[in-house]
C-alpha cells in the first residue's frame, strides 16, 4: 500500500516534465537555427567587406566592421541563451531523480521500522504464549507447591534479554542524507563555491579566466548584465595592470 502512495506521488510530480523537456529543446534546436543563419550573415557580410574594402571610404569600413562585430555579439547572445537553457533542463531532470532518491530512503526507512516492531511483538508473543502454558502446568500440580522461577526467570524476559537489539542492528537512513549526496562524483565544478553547475549561471568574458562559470547568487547578480562582465577575480587582476 506504501509502495502504491509512493508512486502515485511521484508519476504525478513527473506528470509534466516530458513536456517540459519538449518545449525546452525545441527552444535549444530554434536557438541552433538562428545562431546557424546569423553565422550566414556573418559570412556574407565578411566576403562583401574583402571585395570592396579598396572602395570603401574609412567611416564605410567602419560601420561595415561595426554590422559583422554586432552580429558576432548576436551569435554569442544566442550561444549564451541555449547554454542556459542546457543547464536549467539539467537541474529540471535532476531535482526529479532527487526526489526519487528521498522517497526511495524514507521508504526504505519506514520497512525497516515495521520489522523492528514487528520482530518485538513477536517476540513478546512467543515470551507470554510459553508463560501461560507454563502456569497451567503449576495449577495441575500440588496447590502448595510455589511457582518455579522469578520473573526474571521467565521465558519472556529470557527471549527479550537474548534476542539482540533491531535497532542497533538497523542504521536508519535520513531521506536528508541522499539529498546531500553528490549526483555526480566525476561532475565538473564551477564558480567561487566550487559546486556543480545549477540555476542560471554566467560565464566570464576573459578567455583566460581558470573558472569561467559563476552562479548568479554567488557573484550578486539577479539579471544577466549587459555587455561584457568579469567575475571578481578577473576584475581585481585587470586593475592590478
Amino acid at each position: 500500500m506504501a509502495t502504491a502512495i509512493y508512486l502515485e506521488h511521484y508519476l504525478d510530480s513527473i506528470e509534466n516534465l516530458p513536456c517540459e523537456l519538449q518545449r525546452n529543446f525545441t527552444l535549444m534546436r530554434d536557438l541552433d537555427n538562428r545562431t546557424e543563419e546569423k553565422k550566414g550573415e556573418i559570412e556574407k557580410l565578411a566576403e562583401e567587406y574583402i571585395a570592396n574594402v579598396k572602395n570603401l571610404a574609412s567611416a564605410q569600413r567602419v560601420e561595415h566592421l561595426k554590422k559583422i562585430q554586432n552580429a558576432y555579439s548576436k551569435c554569442k547572445e544566442f550561444s549564451d541563451d541555449k547554454v542556459q537553457l542546457a543547464m536549467q533542463t539539467y537541474e529540471m531532470v535532476d531535482k526529479h531523480i532527487r526526489r526519487l532518491d528521498a522517497d526511495l530512503a524514507r521508504f526504505e526507512n519506514e520497512l525497516k521500522e515495521k520489522l523492528e516492531l514487528s520482530g518485538h511483538e513477536s517476540a513478546e508473543g512467543r515470551g507470554l504464549k510459553k508463560a501461560d502454558s507454563r502456569g497451567l502446568k503449576d495449577k495441575r500440580g500440588s496447590r502448595g507447591r510455589a511457582r518455579k522461577g522469578s520473573d526474571e526467570d521467565s521465558p519472556r524476559k529470557k527471549k527479550m534479554k537474548s534476542s539482540p537489539d533491531l535497532s542497533d542492528a538497523l542504521l536508519p537512513m535520513q531521506p536528508s542524507d541522499v539529498l546531500d549526496m553528490p549526483v555526480d562524483p566525476n561532475e565538473p565544478t564551477y564558480c567561487l563555491c566550487h559546486q556543480v553547475s545549477y540555476g542560471e549561471m554566467i560565464g566570464c568574458d576573459n578567455p583566460d579566466c581558470p573558472i569561467e562559470w559563476f552562479h548568479f547568487a554567488c557573484v550578486d547578480l539577479a539579471t544577466k548584465p549587459k555587455g561584457k562582465w568579469f567575475c571578481p577575480r578577473c576584475t581585481q587582476d585587470r586593475k592590478k595592470k
